[in-house]
C-alpha cells in the first residue's frame, strides 16, 4: 500500500542525479588527464557536483486553518509509520511554518525558532546559518510514537498581553473588532516562529523536502515565506475544504500569496480535501459524484484554474486506508490522482529544469573540450598527410620547411605577447566591473537605507527609503553596462584575431549580461509592493511586519547583487580559458613540427620511422575523443549526442 508510483519516480530521479554526478566527475578527471584542467573549470564542475549532492525536491503545502493540510501530508508521505506522525487533530494544527527534510550531516532533529526573533532585524535565511539561535530536540533513535510526541512542539502556543502580540505583528485591531475581541487583554500566539525537522525517512533521504505553511496569518506576517520560500518550491499544493469550497480567506490567500509565487501557475495544484464530508446516503453514489464535480467546477471558476489541476481527496480516508492496508478505501480516497500528478508533472519537470541549469554552466566547457579535441586530431592528421607527400630526400626543401616553421614560431610568439598585453587590459576592465558588484559597494548602499528605515518606522517612511535603495541599486547596475560592453568588445576582438590569423576553432566567447540582474531586481521591488499593498487586513500599520518585509527585500536584493558579483568573477576568470588552451596547443603543434623536421634533416631515424611515429600519435587523440563522446553520452545530454565516437 502507498504512493508506489511517486516513490518509484523519486527513486529514479535520485538515481539519475547520481548517474549525472558520476559522469560529471568522469569529465572532471578527463580534463585533468588531458591537460585541460584549470582553476576556473574545476570550480564550475565542483559547484555543479555540490548542487547535485544537495538538490532537493521541495513541495510546499499551503492552506487556511482546518483544511486538513497536515493530514494530507501524513497520508501522502508518512502513512507507513502506522500513526498520524505530524499533529493534525481538530483544533490542534501546525502553528508555525515547518520545513521537513533529511540533513545527512547533522542527522535527526527538530529545531524551533523563538517567536520573539520577529523583533530582530535578521532574516530566516540568516538564522538558518546560526544553529545556536534555535532550540534543538534530538530525534536520533526515536520510534514513530516518540517522534509523534516530539512533533507536538509544532503546535505549542502561549498567552501574552495584547501589547506584546501587537509588537510581534500577531495582533490586528480590525480583525479583533470583527471577532468581538477588541477589549481583549491577553491573546494566544504561537511559541515558535519557524521549525526545521530532519529525520531519515526514505523519501526524505532521496531528496524530498516539505514546506508546511499554516494559514493566511502566517503568510501575511512572514514576507520571507511568500517572497522567497514559496517561489523556490518545485510545486505548491493549495488545500481547500470540499464542504466549504473557496471561502473569502481562501481567496485572499490564493490571490495575494499563492498566485504571486506562481505567476504562470506552473507547478501549482489545488487539493479539494474532505470529500468524504459530502457523502449523502439519500443521494447515493451518483449524487456524491455530481456534488464533487460541481464543487470542482465552481472552485476552478473562482480560482481561474484548469479543472484538471484540482484534485478531490479525502486525506483522512487515505491515511486510514494506508495504515490499515485497505485498498478499496484507498481508492475511495482518490489520493492516487494527486500522487500521479506529483510523479508525472513535478518530478519530470524538476529533472528538466535541473538539466537545463547544469547545461548552462557546463555546456560551454563541453563545447570547448569537443572543439579542442577535434582541432588537435584534425591538425595531427593534416600534418601526417603533409609529411607523407614531402620529398625529404631533398635537403633544400627540408631546410626551407624548417625556416618557414621557425618564422611561424617567431610570429606566433609575438602575437602571444600581444595577447598577453590585451589580457592585461581585460584584467583591469574586469576588476572595475567586479568591484561595482562587490559586497563593500552594495553594503554601503544598503546600510544607508537601513539607517533611514531605523529613523522612520512608519509605512510611508520605510516605503520611501526602500524606493531610494532600489533606485541606487538600479544606478549601480546601469553604470556597469558601459564597462561590460567595452570588456565584451575587447574579448571578441582577441578571439577574432586568433581565428582569422591562425584558423583557431571559432568559439563564441561566453557573454556576460547585466539584464537578468536588472529584471530580477525590478521583480523583487514589484513583489514587495504587491505584498505591502495587498495585505492590509493582516498588517495595516504594523511596523514589525513592514520591517520584516523590507528586511526580506533587502536580503533578496543583496543576494541578486552577490550573484552578479560571483557570476562576473567566474566569467572574467574563465572567458579567455578556451582561447588560452588553443594557444597552448598551437604552440605544441609548431614545436612538434619543428622537432620532427629537425630529426629528419639531421638523419636521426628514417623518414618512414618518423611517419610511423606521427601515425601512432593519432591513436591517443582518437582515444581522447572517444572517451569524451562516452562521457557526454553518459550525461544524457541530447545537445551533444551527435558527437562521433570514431
Amino acid at each position: 500500500m502507498g504512493n508506489l508510483e511517486f516513490k518509484k519516480e523519486l527513486h529514479d530521479y535520485a538515481q539519475w542525479r547520481k548517474q549525472l554526478a558520476s559522469s560529471i566527475e568522469m569529465y572532471r578527471e578527463w580534463r585533468r588527464r588531458y591537460g585541460m584542467s584549470d582553476v576556473h573549470s574545476t570550480d564550475i564542475l565542483l559547484n555543479i557536483l555540490s548542487g547535485l549532492e544537495n538538490d532537493r525536491i521541495t513541495l510546499a503545502f499551503a492552506a487556511e486553518f482546518s483544511r486538513g493540510k497536515t493530514e494530507l501530508i501524513n497520508a501522502l508521505f508518512f502513512a507507513e509509520t502506522g500513526i498520524r506522525l505530524l499533529p493534525s487533530s481538530p483544533g490542534r494544527t501546525t502553528m508555525c511554518p515547518t520545513e521537513i527534510y533529511y540533513d545527512k550531516k547533522e542527522g535527526a532533529y527538530i529545531r524551533v525558532l523563538d517567536i520573539k526573533t520577529r523583533l530582530e532585524d535578521v532574516s530566516l535565511i540568516e538564522y538558518k546559518q546560526k544553529p545556536e539561535s534555535w532550540k534543538q530536540i534530538s530525534l536520533e533513535g526515536k520510534t514513530p510514537l516518540e517522534m509523534q510526541e516530539a512533533f507536538k512542539q509544532l503546535i505549542a502556543v502561549k498567552t501574552v498581553p495584547v501589547e506584546v502580540a501587537d509588537k510581534l505583528g500577531l495582533w490586528n485591531a480590525k480583525e479583533a473588532a470583527e471577532q468581538g475581541l477588541s477589549n481583549a487583554i491577553e491573546v494566544e500566539i504561537p511559541c515558535w516562529r519557524h521549525a526545521l525537522i530532519s529525520f531519515p525517512h526514505p523519501l526524505l533521504q532521496e531528496g524530498l523536502a516539505i514546506l508546511d505553511t499554516p494559514g493566511l496569518n502566517a503568510l501575511g506576517t512572514e514576507p520571507e515565506l511568500t517572497l522567497s520560500m514559496l517561489p523556490s518550491a518545485q510545486a505548491i499544493i493549495f488545500v481547500l475544504a470540499a464542504d466549504t469550497g473557496v471561502t473569502k480567506s481562501d481567496l485572499t490567500m490564493w490571490k495575494n500569496h499563492i498566485c504571486s509565487a506562481r505567476n504562470n501557475k506552473q507547478g501549482l495544484a489545488v487539493v479539494m480535501n474532505k470529500i468524504d464530508s459530502m457523502w449523502d446516503d439519500l443521494a447515493g453514489e451518483v449524487g456524491y459524484e455530481n456534488a464533487i464535480k460541481k464543487q470542482i467546477s465552481t472552485s476552478a471558476s473562482i480560482l481561474k484554474l484548469n479543472k484538471d489541476l484540482i484534485f478531490p481527496v479525502s486525506a483522512k480516508q487515505a491515511l486510514l486506508a494506508k495504515v490499515k492496508s485497505n485498498p478499496p478505501l484507498l481508492e475511495r480516497s482518490r489520493l492516487s490522482g494527486l500522487e500521479q500528478y506529483l510523479s508525472d508533472d513535478i518530478l519530470k519537470q524538476r529533472r528538466k529544469i535541473l538539466m537545463s541549469s547544469i547545461l548552462k554552466d557546463i555546456g560551454f566547457l563541453i563545447n570547448e573540450s569537443s572543439n579542442l579535441t577535434d582541432s588537435k586530431l584534425t591538425n595531427a592528421t593534416q600534418q601526417l598527410e603533409e609529411f607523407q607527400k614531402i620529398d625529404f630526400e631533398n635537403k633544400d626543401m627540408t631546410g626551407k620547411l624548417m625556416s618557414e616553421t621557425r618564422d611561424r614560431q617567431k610570429a606566433y610568439t609575438l602575437n602571444v605577447e600581444n595577447f598577453q598585453a590585451s589580457r592585461r587590459v581585460f584584467t583591469v576592465q574586469a576588476k572595475i566591473l567586479i568591484k561595482s558588484f562587490s559586497k563593500e559597494t552594495v553594503d554601503a548602499i544598503i546600510q544607508e537605507t537601513k539607517n533611514d528605515i531605523s529613523k522612520s518606522m512608519t509605512t510611508y517612511g520605510m516605503k520611501k527609503s526602500i524606493s531610494k535603495l532600489f533606485n541606487d541599486l538600479r544606478d549601480l547596475l546601469q553604470d556597469s553596462i558601459d564597462i561590460t560592453n567595452e570588456t565584451l568588445r575587447l574579448i571578441q576582438a582577441i578571439h577574432k584575431k586568433f581565428h582569422d590569423e591562425y584558423g583557431f576553432k571559432k568559439i563564441e566567447p561566453k557573454l556576460f549580461s547585466i539584464k537578468q540582474y536588472q529584471r530580477e531586481l525590478e521583480a523583487v521591488f514589484d513583489e514587495g509592493e504587491a505584498f505591502r499593498s495587498s495585505t492590509k487586513t493582516t498588517m495595516t500599520e504594523q511596523s514589525v511586519v513592514v520591517s520584516q518585509l523590507y528586511s526580506t527585500l533587502i536580503a533578496k536584493a543583496r543576494n541578486i547583487l552577490k550573484q552578479a558579483y560571483k557570476d562576473a568573477l567566474t566569467w572574467s576568470n574563465g572567458v579567455l580559458m578556451p582561447l588560452m588552451h588553443q594557444i597552448k596547443d598551437h604552440k605544441k603543434q609548431i614545436e612538434s613540427r619543428l622537432h620532427m623536421l629537425k630529426k629528419i634533416n639531421e638523419s636521426k631515424g628514417s623518414v618512414s620511422e618518423n611517419i610511423a611515429h606521427l601515425r601512432s600519435e593519432l591513436e591517443p587523440l582518437k582515444q581522447q575523443r572517444k572517451e569524451l563522446a562516452f562521457i557526454i553520452k553518459e550525461m544524457q545530454v541530447e545537445s551533444f549526442s551527435d558527437l562521433s565516437e570514431e
